[in-house]
């Protein structure tokens, strides 16, 4: 096992990696402070990783909730759920909540963790590669709205993360690739070493070797932690940690959510960053080339469906949390493993890139 620190003060908590980790009781009542508990999942990961989790619980009074899988049901609806399951069972402030899932199910559960009784602590056992390596780490949640992904939540830390990396196994291959996407992300953003670690080693992780796994979840989870320890709540640095993802929410919102998973939609919206980054001169054809190659050897998309119309498209990024007084800002490359967060581009060479990314000017959303 190894152990991170996410380092915020009085807000700092662990990130536990590897394998073997979810019956260890020692590693989980250490951070749960009253008697209740409840652990939210999905229909999909319950049945095969509730019992082992529910097994490290046995000196608590233990409640248990399983949502529908999916990223169609993180919504206000779905979260009532986790409300009423909470008010019926009538826990108390004191009552910790546990999310045994993947990005939907942190999200979800950290976001009713931050407003039930204005706030109870909880722990994230990610059960994915990308909630791993991303999601679970950092204190965002938070639901989706019809108009745009994530614009309503909180930034609330949690009190651990335990990311047993025995539940990749079980993983299907295309939930696989969409958390290699976000691994990736890391490489472009601020890790050229690890850009090239993957180059040379993601047949490794489609393969699923458990070392190759366990070095990129801790690589990815360490730039993480740093980013976030310099700037909790996104008003600096973490914003680099979007990259590809302004595109990617509105394919998201566009294509309706759950159509694409999330990591698809980045592993898109990457390539287009990456795409406009060359045509404003910062990156060389022969970088953007490597990064597409990369992204395609990962089974992912590299360009956005056909359906949104580069129009639409604009209008769906134009619903984004990095928007400063209407100017629209994006992350992108001045490099392969440096990100900037700029609204310091041409209108028409973002265009450009819609198009060469096989958009058409008017197309049925």
């Amino acid at each position: 096992m190894q152990t991170l620190k996410l380092d915020l003060g009085a807000r700092s908590y662990p990130i536990y990696i590897g394998g073997g980790l979810l019956g260890r009781a020692g590693l989980l009542a250490p951070h749960i402070r009253g008697k209740q508990v409840m652990v939210v999942s999905n229909v999909t990961v319950a049945p095969l990783y509730l019992d082992q989790t529910l097994a490290a619980l046995k000196e608590f009074e233990c409640h248990t909730l399983a949502l529908p899988d999916g990223e169609q049901y993180k919504t206000l609806d779905t979260l009532n759920l986790i409300f009423d399951t909470l008010l019926r069972k009538r826990c108390d402030r004191h009552v910790t909540l546990i999310a045994l899932g993947g990005g939907v199910i942190g999200d979800l559960t950290g976001f009713a963790a931050a407003t039930y009784q204005r706030g109870v602590p909880y722990i994230q056992i990610p059960t994915t590669l990308l909630a791993q390596v991303d999601s679970s780490v950092g204190g965002k949640t938070g639901v989706n709205h019809p108009l745009g992904k994530n614009m309503i939540g909180a930034f609330y830390q949690p009190q651990c993360v335990i990311a047993d990396t025995d539940t990749l196994s079980t993983l299907p291959e295309r939930e696989l690739g969409a958390g290699i996407a976000e691994v990736i992300k890391y490489g472009l953003i601020c890790d050229r070493e690890f850009f090239d670690w993957l180059e040379a080693n993601l047949d490794q992780l489609l393969a699923r070797n458990a070392g190759a796994l366990a070095c990129a979840i801790e690589r990815s989870c360490r730039n993480k932690a740093g980013i976030v320890a310099r700037d909790e709540r996104e008003s600096g640095v973490r914003a680099l940690l979007n990259f590809g993802h302004t595109f990617g929410h509105a394919i998201e919102t566009g294509l309706g959510y759950g159509e694409w998973l999330h990591g698809e939609a980045v592993a898109a919206g990457m390539c287009l960053a990456a795409d406009l980054s060359r045509r404003l001169g910062w990156i060389s054809d022969a970088d953007l080339q490597r990064i597409v190659r990369l992204i395609a050897r990962a089974r992912l998309p590299v360009a956005a469906p056909a359906t949104l119309s580069a129009e639409r498209f604009m209008e769906l990024m134009a619903v984004d949390k990095k928007v400063r007084t209407g100017k629209l800002r994006l992350v992108l490359l001045k490099a392969i493993g440096e990100a900037v967060l700029t609204g310091d581009f041409p209108a028409d060479k973002l265009i450009e890139t819609l198009h060469q990314s096989g958009i058409p000017a008017h197309a049925h959303a």
